[in-house]
This record gives C-alpha cells, sequence and structure tokens, in this order.
C-alpha cells in the first residue's frame, strides 16, 4: 500500500478553454479529447472538470477566493525552456506573477496564474542553457507542492500512506520520492508557498482540486482511507462503486486537501 500522486483533477468554470490551455502541455494521443485526463509527458495526468460537480460530489461549496494553497510545477533541463512554457502560457492567456529569472541561491523559476486560476512554477534543473530549448520542452519531472500548517506533521501523515521522504528540511519543506508517471508531491509552510509564487497567503474556500491515486485492488483502496483517518485525516466519502463500476472513496489530509482513491477492479 503506497500512495502516489497519479492524476490532479481541477475544477475550472470552462472547461473546454481549460483544455485548450494544457493541450500544449501533454503528450499527442487520441486519448487527450476534452473530456479525458491529459497526459502531462509522462509525468502524472490533468483532469479538468466543471468545478460546481466537483464540489458537489465532495459535498462541499464551490465558492473560492485568494490563494488556493497548492501550486503545480514542470522541471525543466534549462533556463531557456522555462522561457519557452512561460511566453506560451502567457501568449494562450496566463497572467504573469513571476517572471523568468535567477532566484538568490541560483535558482531559475517563473510563475504564473493559468486562466482557470491554477498557479504553476516553472523551474530549470541547470543553471545555464547546454543546448538549443525544445519547441515543446518535456519536463524532467511535474510536482504539486501544498502550503501546509507543518511541513513535519503532514509528511508523518503521508508516510503512514507509504510516501518515502526525499529532501527533508523540517519545517521548511519537505518532500517524496517520485513514482515514475508520477507527480512530485512537496510540503511547504502555507506562507512561505505564497510568497515563493509572488501572491499572499489570504484565501479560503474550495480549493478546487482533488489529488488522486488508482490501486490495483477495492482492498487497497480501504486501507488508504483506513489508514488516512487514523493518521488524522478525515474520509469525505466512503468507498463504493460508482455508476462506471469504479470503487472509489475520498479523504483529506491534515489541512483538508482532497484525495480520491480508486481502482476499475
Amino acid at each position: 500500500m503506497t500512495l502516489t500522486l497519479d492524476t490532479i483533477v481541477l475544477g475550472v468554470t470552462q472547461p473546454d478553454a481549460a483544455h485548450d490551455f494544457y493541450l500544449p502541455l501533454s503528450s499527442p494521443s487520441p486519448e487527450n479529447g476534452s473530456s479525458s485526463a491529459l497526459d502531462l509527458r509522462g509525468g502524472g495526468r490533468l483532469a479538468l472538470q466543471p468545478v460546481d460537480s466537483l464540489a458537489d460530489e465532495l459535498e462541499t461549496g464551490a465558492a473560492s477566493s485568494g490563494f488556493r494553497g497548492h501550486v503545480l510545477s514542470s522541471i525543466v533541463v534549462q533556463p531557456s525552456e522555462v522561457e519557452t512554457l512561460l511566453d506560451s502560457a502567457l501568449h494562450s492567456g496566463a497572467t504573469l506573477l513571476k517572471p523568468a529569472k535567477k532566484q538568490l541561491f541560483g535558482e531559475f523559476t517563473a510563475t504564473y496564474r493559468a486562466p482557470d486560476g491554477t498557479i504553476w512554477k516553472l523551474a530549470a534543473a541547470s543553471k545555464k542553457n547546454s543546448a538549443p530549448a525544445q519547441e515543446q520542452p518535456t519536463p524532467l519531472e511535474n510536482a504539486v507542492y501544498l502550503g501546509v500548517a507543518s511541513p513535519k506533521a503532514s509528511s508523518a501523515f503521508y508516510a503512514a500512506l507509504g510516501m518515502s521522504v526525499d529532501h527533508d528540511y523540517g519545517d521548511k519543506f519537505i518532500d517524496f520520492t517520485v513514482t515514475p508517471g508520477a507527480y512530485r508531491l512537496g510540503l511547504l509552510p502555507r506562507k512561505g508557498l505564497a510568497k515563493d509564487v509572488g501572491v499572499t497567503d489570504d484565501g479560503q474556500g474550495f480549493a478546487a482540486a482533488v489529488l488522486a491515486h488508482g490501486t490495483s485492488s477495492r482492498e487497497d483502496v480501504d486501507r488508504l482511507l483506513t489508514t488516512a483517518e487514523s493518521s488524522g485525516g478525515s474520509v469525505v466519502t466512503a468507498a463504493a462503486v460508482d455508476a462506471a463500476g469504479t470503487y472509489s472513496g475520498t479523504f483529506t489530509d491534515l489541512d483538508g486537501y482532497y484525495w480520491k482513491v480508486f481502482t476499475e477492479h
């Protein structure tokens, strides 16, 4: 039983427009239709759902304002690829939060807000360009950063669900090892995460996102829900079979972020 972050479901007001915005980030595939999850070039999948229906599934309100508490990220090879992805996003309607530049400790990053409201951070793994930028850069990995009350406490919660810590800087930053084809999960103090991407940490209401993990059995779904609850989380919807035959349930972590665990078996 190991929790991995396979898919992120974003609640959006205009699914077709959001699909068009994110399509350039995805691998070419006949499955990348407007109703399917997009494969973000091997580093996790992105699903888009009307925010009202997503909130209804979770039996919560859809209203939100300010910082949603989470940031999606793509890590590419070099600075020029950060600039390429940023230019593409801005051309497609994103709002610039922080321009592409070298930061205090040498990291080359940029941040923007997508038209659906999701904040993205772009980062380069190297400090200098070593080759021409790809027209459509392939990320080395994709990540999701959660703003939490205590990274150490949240880390213990996720460790109970089978995740293995990769980098541990106490209550400043903790992340977990990456499973091929999935997102990296990182934890930062909410205020610090907001500052890093160029916004204030004020915000309330629905975060308009669900983190999802597919398992190989119903028993794993049940175990993950039970472990989440016993480790301080809350079960939102008990495991059950939906109309499509998927067995799934949802829980929240220590800071209220939603997770869906499911199996097709």
